[in-house]
């Protein structure tokens, strides 16, 4: 008798779209390659530096009624076939990217024009410059990573070096807001 050759199972890959989809379970998400991975809940600290980051960019951003400011990991299409799309922990659209009227469903078609990513203590630097790379491929203008460990910055232009900002240096974003000015130990406060 001859052996009876079954096909791997392999798991179907999911669209950005069918990712959205998805009833909320509680669980912290992301889709990578078409594919769901869990991530851990974020720390207390974490929480108050994204919604300090928040505060800081929103009420820049509305007092000037610029576009949106976006936080709690809502999604962002970074790549298309197989999809993924990442929750930044802050990022910026503005009203010539996302107009006031759209619909808000789902995800946004454009990528945002800044990403504000806070480091966990779990978070190694090659994952994080990768998941910025990433970024940047998808169209970002500029992405920005605090790290609460020595209170200093890294900003990653697209089309300009990185450099390391310090408690002591003001973050300036001439590539996105030309006004926006804060003094990065702000971040930290």
């Amino acid at each position: 008798m001859s052996p009876i050759i079954t096909a791997p199972v392999h798991p179907m890959l999911l669209t950005a779209e069918e990712y959205a989809a998805l009833p909320d379970d509680g669980r912290m998400t992301e889709l990578v390659q078409g594919r769901i991975i869990e991530m851990p809940p974020a720390s207390f600290r974490h929480g108050v530096l994204c919604n300090r980051v928040g505060r800081l960019l929103g009420n820049f951003v509305e007092d000037r009624k610029l576009g949106w400011v976006i936080n709690n990991d809502a999604g962002v299409i970074t790549q298309r076939g197989p999809d993924t799309v990442r929750g930044p922990d802050v990022a910026y659209f503005s009203f010539a990217k996302v107009p006031k009227d759209q619909s808000l469903e789902g995800y946004p078609s454009v990528p945002p024009e800044l990403v504000f990513e806070v480091r966990s203590p779990s978070d190694r630097w090659a994952a994080i410059t990768a998941k910025v790379g990433e970024y940047l491929t998808a169209g970002v203008l500029v992405v920005c990573v605090l790290d609460p460990e020595t209170e200093s910055m890294m900003v990653y232009p697209a089309n300009a070096i990185a450099r390391r900002l310090t408690a002591d240096d003001e973050l300036t974003l001439q590539e996105v807001l030309p006004d926006f000015r804060v003094a990065v130990r702000q971040f930290f406060e």
